[in-house]
């Protein structure tokens, strides 16, 4: 499950295509039906190959994944696991994400099946709808791993595929940078995007190097640089070649930028064309960007004007904005909700209108809780702090049940 895979079969299919790769063996196969028996109460001990194969895939020895040892099994040691343990391809926790694979024998050349960038394509796909119904903590592990081994796939293999892996991994590591952004582990956040970005120039593709210039600015937007975000977006307009969904999505974070900066003009600007260039449609926009929210989505600029404007402290031309994406958001998106939720209550607050603000901060908590983004648990703290001037008169004790699912 925590890979991503949600079925026996699932399961089955990913260790067959991660075998294919690790063994050379276009034939190697993991039926259902095997997985269905390793998941018995004491599955036997199972062949070299398929160890080799469990080990690359968990970084863990059978014995450790609850296979019984045949006699005369020493524990903590099997001869023919050492030299995949020692090449392991997995992250050792949150702290650990960006750490060198473990040294040692390396995979020859040409050994990786093309497969695998299909599998980890639409590994990815599921890690991003799984994202907006679980949030970070269930997720940063498994795509940690998963980057990694793109990564040392990609040093095994032929040119071709191990550009497709390249590619493939900065936008792994662009996911992984957002889980942690998530999580409020802003520093390894950072460095994931960092990653991201140097994977993106290793490959000629301007899109890719366009995306992760995108992604690393919305961080530093989240970081309150301003600048950075600004510059960041400005190096990614100059890139040759962009498609209209790529221009769309740099115009918009630049104007995020420009807000912390108090640059309303800028904003304005930078927010119009942006929607201008949205308009265009793109039928089938190039991969990493895949279809954007803001051609599908009619209330996603209103979204960003009006965060901007609740940074430029414009909080009445904000609240309409807000009003439209509040009544507009759909439950599957629940946690998008909860954001928007939090500033819009802001506004209210700002504008010294306690009632609204309560009733909106309430429900903002009550979905922080259930998510744990610290994201949102920020701006949620920001809020209560605005909103302290009340808590001693007749609102006191509606403020404090408001942010009670998040006291600690």
């Amino acid at each position: 499950m925590g890979r991503g895979w949600h079925s026996q079969e699932q399961a089955a299919e990913a260790l067959s295509v991660i075998g294919r790769s690790v063994l050379n063996d276009p034939h190697f196969c993991i039926s259902s039906r095997t997985y269905r028996r390793w998941e018995s109460a004491a599955p036997g001990w199972p062949r070299p190959d398929t160890a080799t194969v469990l080990s690359a895939a968990f970084g863990l020895n059978p014995a450790e994944l609850g296979f019984t040892p045949p006699p005369g099994h020493l524990p903590g040691h099997d001869p023919q696991e050492d030299p995949v343990k020692r090449r392991h391809f997995l992250a050792a926790g949150t702290g650990g994400a960006l750490a060198a694979v473990v040294p040692g024998p390396v995979l020859a050349t040409e050994r990786v099946d093309p497969q695998v960038v299909d599998y980890f394509t639409r590994q990815l796909a599921l890690h991003s709808t799984a994202d907006m119904m679980l949030g970070p903590q269930e997720l940063i592990g498994t795509v940690t791993e998963q980057y990694q081994l793109i990564s040392a796939l990609g040093r095994a293999a032929s040119t071709q595929v191990r550009d497709e892996l390249t590619r493939l991994g900065a936008t792994y590591a662009v996911l992984a940078g957002w889980l942690h952004q998530d999580a409020g582990e802003w520093s390894t956040a950072r460095s994931w995007h960092t990653a991201a970005l140097a994977d993106a120039q290793t490959v000629t593709d301007p899109d890719l190097h366009a995306y992760t210039l995108a992604n690393l600015s919305y961080l530093q937007t989240e970081l309150g640089d301003g600048q950075a975000a600004v510059a960041l977006c400005e190096r990614g307009l100059h890139l040759s070649g962009l498609p209209p969904v790529a221009r769309m999505q740099l115009l918009y974070q630049q104007a995020h930028g420009h807000s912390l900066l108090g640059d309303r003009d800028a904003v304005d600007r930078l927010l119009d064309t942006a929607q201008s260039t949205a308009a265009t449609r793109p039928e089938q926009p190039p991969a990493p960007w895949g279809r954007s929210a803001a051609v599908d989505n009619p209330i996603f600029f209103d979204i960003q004007r009006a965060t901007c404007y609740g940074r430029l402290g414009l909080h009445a031309q904000a609240q309409p904005l807000w009003q439209r994406v509040t009544a507009s958001v759909p439950h599957t998106a629940r946690r998008r909700a909860g954001i928007y939720f939090a500033r819009q209550a802001a506004g209210h607050a700002a504008l010294g209108e306690p009632g609204p603000a309560l009733t909106l901060a309430a429900e903002s908590a009550r979905i922080a809780a259930e998510t744990g983004s610290a994201r949102h648990i920020a701006e949620l703290t920001s809020l209560r702090t605005t909103m302290s001037r009340w808590q001693h008169g007749p609102h006191g004790e509606e403020l404090h049940h408001a942010f009670q699912p998040i006291s600690g």
